[in-house]
């Protein structure tokens, strides 16, 4: 049975920093591409972060660029997604997903390629 676990989730002030984790049970996580997405209460779920499954590619929105960075380490079954200078817009609770690789330096933002889900870990900036 596939299980990702999200960890690392949670209050910091604004401009600190934290370190997630995506540790998948039930598949080799080399084979997929990992995405990190986020809901905020009252919005639409977005995506933040993806990798491929070669670590060849990856993806930031712009709003998290120059601050977040998407790593993986395949030997530990883990993606990990760092998060410094968090900022208040920042909160929201985070998921990670495993998609089976396409192509080793493919990612891809869209929510419905992801066949496996986390439960998700709730990040919480204050100002």
């Amino acid at each position: 049975q596939v299980a990702l676990v999200e960890s690392g989730g949670d209050l910091v002030h604004s401009g600190g920093s934290l370190k997630l984790s995506c540790v998948a049970s039930g598949l080799t996580l080399g084979d997929y591409a990992i995405g990190w997405f986020r809901q905020a209460p009252g919005k639409e779920r977005e995506e933040v972060s993806c990798i491929s499954s070669n670590a060849g590619t990856s993806y930031y929105r712009d709003s998290v660029k120059g601050r977040f960075t998407i790593s993986r380490d395949d030997a530990k079954n883990t993606a990990y997604l760092q998060m410094n200078s968090l900022k208040p817009e920042d909160t929201a609770v985070y998921y990670c997903a495993a998609e089976e690789a396409r192509w080793p330096n493919y990612c891809t933002g869209k929510e419905n390629d992801y066949h496996y889900w986390g439960q998700g870990a709730q990040v919480t900036v204050s100002s």
